[in-house]
């Protein structure tokens, strides 16, 4: 027998949900940018594990899974950590110098990722359709790098892709260690290692944290905490072909903070490899839908 299928009432919600896990998500990479400007990038991966380790914790014992919080799968944890760490550290470093919007046009590869690399790793299969999107999805990338030498092809915007490739592996790695470990455990040991492992790395360049950017620590600790649970929610109780479109919204919430902010603007090549990317990725999702109706009728 098939798990029956989210309601309307529940796809709503998760709606809702996504939306607001987007929203977080901005403001958190928004804190992270801000960050970017006076410490180094590893030390930002570090700050924002740490700030919001308590919550974490917090809400572990709330769920009562701190009773089993060892019973879990160690060397994927680990994997799991390190890619975090040079996931956050490496976005922290590109959105130093690019633009929020710019960042996001290339981190929008990553769901087209984790589609190619869920046939190597989950044994997924993948026809040429999709992997006719998966293609386009990259070309989409390269119009937003512009290797031409007039874009964003840089150290930037390199380590932005770098960490969409990170977060690919992550979810998907994330995916099979769903089977056996709790969503709970699964943030809290994220969290803890990478805390650990960003601290170590960052101890040796850290610079003392200034009292102006308390607030802004506050800031990130509970958008990011929020962003969790509001993306958690999201997929348990909808479909997650019906909510993942509306991660794309990110990108509206981009381009607002970027001028607000700072001012700028998306020029129009970026826009276009965004256009090609989200369209490549709606194109996948689709699919996915059709795909699970015919297999559950």
């Amino acid at each position: 027998m098939t798990a029956p299928r989210a309601g309307a009432s529940g796809n709503l919600r998760s709606i809702y949900a996504m939306l607001a896990a987007v929203v977080f998500f901005s403001m958190m990479d928004t804190c992270m940018k801000l960050l970017s400007a006076h410490y180094p990038a590893l030390q930002v991966a570090a700050l924002r594990s740490l700030s919001s380790l308590p919550l974490v914790c917090a809400y572990l014992v709330w769920r009562g899974a701190h009773r089993t919080v060892l019973r879990v799968r160690w060397s994927l944890h680990l994997l799991r950590a390190v890619i975090g760490i040079a996931m956050l550290a490496l976005f922290a470093y590109g959105v130093r110098t690019l633009s929020l919007a710019e960042a996001y046009s290339i981190f929008f590869i990553g769901p087209i990722l984790i589609t190619a690399l869920s046939v190597f790793v989950l044994k997924e299969t993948v026809d040429a359709r999709r992997w006719s999107a998966i293609a386009v999805g990259m070309g989409g990338v390269l119009v937003v790098l512009r290797p031409t030498g007039d874009g964003v092809l840089s150290l930037a915007g390199l380590a932005v892709l770098a960490s969409a490739v990170g977060y690919a592996v992550s979810a998907v790695s994330g995916r099979v260690l769903a089977r056996t470990d709790r969503s709970e455990h699964m943030v809290f040991w994220l969290m803890l290692l990478m805390s650990l492992g960003a601290g170590v790395l960052a101890a040796p360049g850290w610079v003392a944290v200034q009292a102006a950017h308390l607030p802004l620590l506050g800031a990130l600790a509970v958008s990011g905490f929020l962003a969790q649970l509001a993306i958690t929610e999201a997929f348990n109780h909808g479909e997650a072909s019906v909510v993942a479109p509306f991660e794309y919204t990110a990108l509206a919430w981009a381009v607002t903070i970027d001028w607000l902010l700072w001012k700028t603007l998306p020029d129009q090549y970026t826009l276009l490899g965004a256009a090609i990317i989200i369209g490549s990725g709606l194109y996948l999702i689709r699919h996915e839908t059709v795909h699970a109706e015919a297999e559950h009728p």
